[in-house]
């Protein structure tokens, strides 16, 4: 039998960033109404493009699959409403001297994300991770890094971003055993600027990291696929 063709429409948008840091040519797909209709010759023209979509379109999924694209990984973003408990909790920010440890911490927790191995080279996603990280230190992109120490040993990390005038997002949060605590600091931290909600995303494989979000009262707001060619 063969399959209806399905139609996509979407803008090509250069990686601009990603590609200097990957040393790769790739592109992202934005989805509109009014964007042309996508074609294999004009995907041609990079060696990978990303898509993005929300799990429910089920029409754009088959048509990217028709384009020759395959499913990397699904993304879950929580929304969590901020109350007034532990409103005076505080974490010391990270420091330039803690940024060779925090790489080092991020390239070892996040070896496996969707820029993994074989659309990545194996150490790729380490690699941007403990960039995110030091950037986050720097205040580049992400505009705090929070750690937990147990003397000078880091035990845990979460860097933090404001989003408007009510919102924040966490960029990275991770730390073995102590994933309440840092989900605690972080809703401190926006208490503190008198934000209402915290918002956080996970890959749908990090069953621990879905799990401490939901313990700490977040809602899923929406669900993801991402997707290569």
């Amino acid at each position: 039998m063969t399959l209806l063709s399905l139609p996509v429409y979407a803008r090509i948008e250069s990686l601009d960033w990603e590609n200097q840091f990957f040393a790769v040519n790739s592109a992202i797909l934005r989805f509109a109404e009014d964007a042309p209709l996508l074609t294999s010759q004009d995907l041609d023209a990079f060696s990978r493009v990303q898509a993005k979509i929300a799990t429910h379109q089920t029409a754009l999924l088959d048509g990217l699959q028709q384009l020759g694209f395959q499913l990397v990984e699904g993304e879950v973003d929580f929304a969590l409403t901020v109350g007034t408990q532990n409103a005076a909790l505080a974490m010391p920010r990270a420091t330039h001297a803690d940024i060779p440890t925090l790489r080092d911490l991020a390239a070892q927790i996040f070896k496996q994300s969707r820029f993994r191995a074989p659309w990545y080279q194996p150490a790729d996603s380490g690699r941007f991770y403990a960039q995110w990280i030091e950037n986050a230190v720097l205040g580049t992109f992400d505009h705090e890094c929070l750690v937990l120490k147990s003397g000078e040993a880091v035990r845990g990390f979460v860097s933090m971003r404001q989003l408007s005038d009510t919102e924040a997002r966490i960029g990275l949060l991770a730390g073995r055993g102590v994933g309440g605590q840092l989900m605690d600091v972080a809703r401190s931290w926006c208490q503190q600027r008198g934000l209402h909600t915290l918002r956080v995303a996970t890959q749908t494989s990090n069953t621990a990291a879905l799990r401490r979000y939901i313990q700490s009262g977040a809602n899923i707001e929406s669900t993801a696929f991402w997707l290569y060619r």
